[in-house]
């Protein structure tokens, strides 16, 4: 058998850098959103004993350091299912390097297609136990919608579904060590630390206009790459409410409350960037490609 699921991407609309572990790892205050950007993952399984990845971008290894590969061994081992073969083919549209999870969904991706093709019933909570092992965001991709997120990043809080509106995102010519980002983040201190609830109470009331206001990646102030400022004034000279990069970059967007101010805007951008997108906000993660559109089973 196998299955197919529309791994979505994420933005991260809100981004503060609260602290770091004793063990390095960095604790967050952030808000999160899957978007319509999806990449293909095909699951099957077979008789065989090895997990054999492909993927259509020639730059992504696909070995055993890929987070799909690393998400079908984890699950076996939580699941405590003997071990089968399972081919795994993942069609690429969401950027590399970007700070959008392309990686992360489709370990998401993988471990909610082993569940049901295995019958292994685990709920969301267990499969996003097994994807913590793998990342931070990976847990966020298997739930999906609008959440904030803290401590690693793992700790959620749903919240309402953020309102329909147009969002442009550019991925520039550059990408950003995410590594190296927060290791820059660490010289500006944990003192003076900006509050999300601006953000939350906007994504509550439902306006857009407010919620491109409070848009906020600390990430901006570290990362030193001047294109990054130039395409969110090119963003708001469009009409956009608000633009800012997401996650440790490169990936920058824009969100607007007309349609056509964001076709325009596409069409500012398309002579200086290859890599462009238009999308919009949706209200789910893996847990609902099982539902026809987003997923299918075939024998």
């Amino acid at each position: 058998m196998r299955m197919t699921v529309a791994a979505p991407a994420k933005i991260n609309l809100f981004l503060e850098i609260t602290g770091k572990r004793n063990d390095g790892y960095h604790l967050i205050n952030t808000v999160m959103q899957t978007v319509s950007l999806y990449d293909d993952v095909t699951v099957a399984l077979d008789d065989e004993n090895d997990i054999v990845l492909s993927c259509t971008d020639p730059e992504i290894p696909c070995d055993s350091s890929n987070t799909a590969y690393r998400a079908a061994e984890e699950f076996f081992k939580a699941a405590g299912i003997s071990r089968t073969g399972v081919n795994i083919r993942i069609k690429k549209r969401i950027p590399s390097g970007a700070g959008m999870a392309g990686g992360s969904t489709d370990a998401a991706a993988v471990i909610f297609a082993l569940n049901e093709l295995t019958g292994a019933g685990l709920d969301t909570d267990e499969m996003a136990e097994i994807g913590e092992k793998i990342g931070a965001d990976v847990p966020f991709c298997i739930i999906g919608g609008t959440m904030t997120a803290a401590g690693i990043g793992t700790i959620f809080t749903p919240l309402p579904d953020m309102p329909d509106c147009h969002i442009v995102a550019v991925k520039p010519g550059f990408k950003v060590s995410t590594r190296e980002a927060y290791e820059k983040s660490d010289s500006l201190g944990y003192e003076r630390l900006k509050s999300s609830s601006h953000l939350v109470d906007a994504i509550c009331s439902g306006n857009v206009a407010d919620i491109g206001e409070a848009l906020y990646n600390r990430f901006e102030d570290v990362i030193d790459e001047p294109e990054i400022d130039l395409i969110k004034k090119e963003m708001k000279k469009c009409g956009a409410l608000g633009s800012i990069m997401t996650g440790s970059g490169s990936v920058v967007f824009g969100i607007f409350d007309d349609e056509d101010k964001a076709g325009d805007c596409c069409d500012e951008l398309r002579d200086k960037y290859d890599s462009i997108y238009r999308i919009r906000p949706v209200s789910h993660g893996q847990k609902q490609m099982n539902t026809g559109f987003f997923g299918s089973i075939l024998p």
